[in-house]
């Protein structure tokens, strides 16, 4: 799985980018923003409040009870606004 961060949700994690293997138990965005929260405090401080986040797999918005899976790409960043 491929996992893009973007804006401040980069800053804090410290990488743009990483192939993972989460547990065969994270099927679900909201388990794998679960699973990175373990991983360290940047991820922990990056997902702190998961309404700050939007998420998109494969390059369509989802939700966080949209199913992930091994060869997914997922991408996490801020809400966008408009001008």
């Amino acid at each position: 799985m491929r996992i893009l961060y973007f804006a401040w949700l980069r800053e804090r994690i410290g990488l743009a980018e990483e192939e993972v293997a989460p547990p065969p138990e994270v099927t679900d965005v909201r388990g794998l923003v679960e699973w990175c929260c373990r991983r360290g405090r940047g991820y922990a401080a990056a997902f702190a409040d998961p309404s700050r986040i939007r998420v998109a797999v494969n390059q369509e918005a989802v939700g966080l009870d949209h199913p992930v899976g091994k060869g997914d790409e997922v991408a996490f960043f801020p809400p966008m606004t408009g001008g």
